[in-house]
């Protein structure tokens, strides 16, 4: 499996992030990859920065998304902003380099409602 850095889905992540309201997200420490040769069925992830290796680096939070060539590619432009939105919704509100899990006992978690909602967000913001 191979990684690249790529600049056009960071350029969505930021386009997403300057059109809803999701302040607590730094575009800056979200660092986008696309993957070839997975042979995952996720159509993408999100990897965090454990706390251990922030202080042990001595950097701030950081995030990696990583968009998986053979199926993100194929979808549409709206599906692929709501699995980004979806990506970003694992990212705790104090952006501390922990995620959250699509359930938790105490909150609702990632729910396709949570995408939709700031999708309309995105899409409005057009207007």
């Amino acid at each position: 499996m191979d990684f690249f850095k790529d600049n056009e889905i960071a350029k969505k992540i930021k386009a997403i992030l300057t059109r809803v309201n999701l302040p607590y997200l730094d575009h800056r420490r979200i660092v986008c990859f696309k993957s070839f040769g997975s042979k995952s069925r996720a159509i993408a992830r999100i990897w965090s920065l454990p706390k251990i290796w922030q202080q042990a680096l001595d950097i701030k939070p950081h995030y990696c998304i990583e968009v998986i060539a053979q199926r993100f590619d194929k979808l549409s432009e709206d599906e692929k902003t709501k699995v980004l939105i979806h990506e970003l919704l694992h990212i705790p509100k104090n952006f501390s380099g922990a995620l959250l899990p699509h359930r938790s006992r105490k909150r609702y978690g990632i729910n396709k409602r949570n995408i939709e909602e700031i999708f309309g967000e995105y899409k409005n913001s057009y207007k």
